[in-house]
């Protein structure tokens, strides 16, 4: 065992289990890190489409003006503009049948956002429980890595001729040590945005269960005033 403690050093003359580990760690690393910046170009998209729809949606347009300008748009309208396209286009849908109650106009239009809701928020929460299990777990693969390593150093050193001196010992335990370190690393950053990103995505869920009251309110008095023959 030579007494280079250099970081390279110590991971190429690792056991091939510890080694093992600390493959499986750069991995787990690099995968919560892919996810790290996909999710927050997501929620920040999901976060700006918010802002810009509440921004038009209460600034007294035409809720069909509205509609239609969503509808021309290139692909499915995603989050906040999404759901009100979704229940918007469900009460169109029943307001043309004959006979339709009020109530029911709006009930569709209630079952057809929480349906967009849920989805939205799913796409939005996605990836986050990798995040979460390789929080989790990492240090204990980690630590595993280090466990098995300093067996190994403590057993080789057993059935040599070599003295148990600080020496001998030292690099086998930095080299076993480097596991717990890549476990950290590893799970650091993972547990660090997924507590950060759960916070965004429920916020962004509770302004959604908001909007979605109160424009279910708007549509339930466009509903009763078409029903007594108003505009």
């Amino acid at each position: 065992m030579t007494t280079d403690f250099s970081f390279l050093q110590l991971i190429l003359e690792a056991s091939i289990v510890v080694q093992a580990v600390m493959a499986l760690l750069v991995a787990a690393s690099v995968f919560s890190w892919f996810i790290i910046v996909k999710k927050r170009r997501t929620i920040s998209s999901a976060v700006g489409i918010a802002d810009e729809f509440e921004a038009t949606f209460w600034s007294g347009g035409d809720l069909s003006s509205m509609y239609q300008d969503l509808t021309r748009q290139s692909g499915s309208p995603q989050g906040m503009s999404g759901i009100f396209e979704a229940g918007f286009r469900e009460f169109r849908r029943l307001r043309g049948q004959e006979g339709i109650a009020p109530d029911k106009l709006v009930e569709g239009a209630r079952r057809s956002m929480r349906v967009t809701q849920t989805r939205e928020v799913e796409r939005l929460e996605q990836g986050l429980a990798n995040l979460a299990t390789i929080g989790s777990t990492s240090p204990y693969v980690g630590l595993f890595g280090t466990v098995w390593g300093i067996m190994n150093s403590f057993s080789a050193l057993g059935a040599g001729t070599q003295t148990a001196t600080l020496t001998a010992v030292a690099p086998g335990i930095a080299e076993a040590l480097v596991a717990t370190a890549m476990g950290l690393f590893a799970a650091i950053p993972a547990v660090i945005f997924y507590n950060r990103y759960a916070d965004q995505v429920g916020r962004l869920e509770s302004r959604y269960e908001t909007f979605v009251e109160e424009f279910l309110t708007i549509l339930e008095r466009h509903a009763h005033r078409a029903a007594t023959g108003g505009q």
